[in-house]
């Protein structure tokens, strides 16, 4: 498959971060007390909870007193990791980047203060700045406004919210890393994609950079053929543990042939890296080869954010040695910078740190070797 080129938009929020004072609310918190939003602000906060955009706060306040008129304002929940305090907002807006594991180009900033805009500009200039008066206009503007809103942007803000939980108790664990997922009580599904989980998967091609193996963007009406299509199939990874759900993590694209099954893509989420999402995910699949009798080929595009998947697919077994099963192959042109790699399959044993639950992709056949 040809590589699909990415329209051209602006970079999406995935967080916007609120100044209180004269921006969320009307008047200075310090003068009363009893400030109040301004009228269309709950609006706004709510339209981007439901578009999967995350919203925090960065202000200078004493933080118990404007958080508890934050909770009397029954608004608390919409704002994750909060920084109230009397620092510099910049390094506020980065230790919020920094907990939510997002990119500064990807957080934004409103504040009536032009001085505060231009400290943050500074010293985070990939941060986008908007100034009070615009927050009325911000749901009508393509960079707060996704293509789609899948099922898990619907419930991000909880599944973040439980993330810091997760990191929290992490930072507490006194144990080693495999007794702390041990602890987390990890479920991994793997399944076949289903209609209303495609545009999750388009998504996951589209945002994931880190662990994507080629970086092509498979749009969803390509998705939506390939599922009437015997040959492919296209699977579907979640992950929940004793916290709640981490929602779609993961998407495999396969080709099978008869004697070659071909990964056209693979990509996790880079929040589940920790967890080693993808050995597992690849470790499954090269059992359910071993046990169908094929060989494995996958692609893989080098980039300059996904060294770790290659890392993953070397540390699975894949190489780049000769073969004949690769003549059972005819693809159309392959994106520009793809490799293929191979793989001999072999029996797997599965994680002890995440249960798995996962389909048979085929009945077993016997193979020679």
């Amino acid at each position: 498959m040809r590589d699909l080129a990415r329209a051209a938009r602006p970079v999406l929020v995935k967080c916007l971060v609120w100044d209180l004072d004269n921006t969320l609310w009307h008047g200075t918190f310090l003068e009363d007390e009893n400030v109040d939003p301004f009228p269309t602000i709950r609006e706004v906060v709510a339209g981007l909870d439901a578009r999967g955009i995350l919203q925090s706060v960065c202000s200078r306040n004493d933080h118990e007193p404007v958080w508890a008129r934050l909770a009397a304002l029954g608004m608390t929940d919409c704002f994750l990791v909060p920084e109230i305090g009397w620092g510099r907002k910049s390094e506020g807006i980065r230790r919020i980047a920094d907990r939510l594991g997002f990119a500064p180009s990807t957080i934004a900033f409103i504040d009536d203060q032009a001085a505060e805009r231009a400290e943050v500009a500074h010293h985070l200039p990939d941060v986008r700045c908007y100034r009070a008066e615009d927050a009325a206009t911000l749901l009508d503007r393509p960079e707060f406004s996704p293509r789609t809103v899948t099922v898990d942007a619907r419930r991000r803000r909880t599944m973040y919210r439980a993330g810091v939980r997760r990191t929290d108790e992490r930072a507490r664990f006194t144990g080693s890393h495999e007794d702390f997922l041990r602890s987390l009580e990890l479920v991994m599904r793997v399944g076949r994609a289903t209609d209303e989980e495609l545009s999750r998967v388009e998504e996951l091609t589209l945002r994931t950079s880190q662990m994507n193996a080629t970086g092509v963007h498979y749009p969803d009406a390509t998705l939506r053929a390939l599922l009437d299509d015997s040959h492919h199939e296209v699977l579907v990874t979640t992950l929940t543990d004793r916290f709640g759900p981490h929602g779609a993590v993961g998407v495999l694209l396969l080709r099978k042939h008869s004697r070659v099954w071909h990964l056209k893509l693979l990509a996790t989420s880079c929040r589940v890296v920790a967890f080693g999402a993808g050995t597992i995910i690849l470790n499954w699949l090269v059992d359910q080869a071993d046990r169908a009798g094929v060989h494995l080929l996958a692609d893989f595009r080098a980039t300059d954010r996904n060294r770790m998947m290659e890392i993953a697919y070397r540390f699975a077994g894949f190489d780049e040695q000769p073969c004949d099963c690769r003549g059972a192959v005819v693809e159309p042109d392959s994106p520009g910078g793809v490799r293929v790699l191979h793989l001999v399959p072999e029996r797997r044993q599965p994680s002890d740190t995440v249960r798995l639950i996962a389909p048979r992709l085929t009945e077993e056949v016997p193979h020679p070797r």
